[in-house]
């Protein structure tokens, strides 16, 4: 497995649609806000489960946004009203990551927030954990999610319009923010893991989705392959899965662009790099047909 690419992990998701009125945006009162979960699949030849318990996610509104008297329940530190945190979801969620694969989520949160632009989200959680597959547990140490939370910058900001609802979906990087000890080219090489945290927001509105199955032929039929690597990338942005037990994959959150994606497994030959455009709150399909590696006859 490639050590430099990406792995999504964990998604907020807040639903934005798109006024169809001339009238200029209403940015009074409050907007309809819907927070889920979602992950792309940690590396999964040693590791069972990755574990985290998301306790509370609150938001911050831009500077000199107003809140109404009504919405004062939601505001976390009112005595900063010129950036107010309003406060998303406060209970305690467990959640096994390597569950949420491939446009599968959970439903964190869904309530009315004051209109406005939010531009930075905290994220708390604790009772994070990996678990290998022969039962091997560590628990790990949250630097400073249970306490301050981790924040995650949006931008652009993502706005909220009143009356209407929006989208904003955090990925988890867990190459980076689970890093494992030890030599984890062998097995039982792995002696713990130190949690660091990385989280990226992107704008569902502005996003879109790449699909598809990754599959070869036997004898003449499509059979969907499992556990094949799908890379998506462009100068600035990387993202991976795994293909699924019918060879099903799907990477959400995707900043709207032209990328260049290709898919591989081992003992198969890695596919073409083709191109796909991605178009914000739409989903782009890409299958890729795999052939397997010629067998070699070392006799000759």
């Amino acid at each position: 497995m490639k050590t430099n690419l990406f792995f999504t992990l964990l998604a907020c998701t807040l639903f934005l649609a798109t006024s169809c009125s001339d009238d200029s945006p209403n940015m009074d009162g409050t907007g309809r806000l819907r927070v889920q979960m979602v992950d792309a699949p940690f590396p999964f030849d040693q590791v069972a489960e990755a574990n985290v318990t998301v306790f509370k996610i609150d938001a911050r509104l831009k500077e000199g946004t107003r809140v109404s008297d009504d919405d004062q329940s939601l505001v976390e530190d009112s005595e900063e009203l010129s950036s107010p945190f309003i406060v998303l979801m406060e209970e305690e969620i467990p959640l096994n990551l390597l569950t949420l694969v491939n446009g599968t989520t959970a439903n964190m949160a869904n309530l009315d927030v004051p209109a406005g632009t939010y531009d930075l989200v905290r994220v708390y959680v604790k009772g994070v954990n990996v678990v290998l597959k022969d039962g091997t547990e560590y628990e790990l140490k949250v630097p400073s999610g249970d306490q301050t939370g981790i924040k995650v910058f949006i931008n652009p900001g993502l706005t909220v319009v009143g009356g209407l609802s929006a989208d904003l979906l955090l990925d988890f990087d867990v190459s980076k923010s689970f890093v494992a000890k030890g030599n984890t080219k062998i097995a039982g090489g792995i002696n713990g893991f130190n949690f660091k945290p990385v989280i990226k927001a992107s704008n569902i509105s502005k996003a879109g989705t790449l699909k598809g199955n990754v599959s070869t032929l036997v004898e003449e039929t499509p059979l969907g392959l499992e556990g094949a690597l799908v890379e998506i990338f462009n100068e600035t942005d990387t993202l991976t899965t795994f293909s699924d037990i019918d060879g099903n994959y799907m990477i959400m959150g995707i900043p709207a662009g032209s990328y260049r994606t290709t898919a591989g497994l081992e003992t198969y030959v890695q596919s073409d790099t083709l191109s796909a455009d991605i178009n914000a709150a739409n989903s782009t399909v890409q299958d890729f047909l795999l052939a397997a590696e010629p067998i070699v006859d070392e006799g000759n």
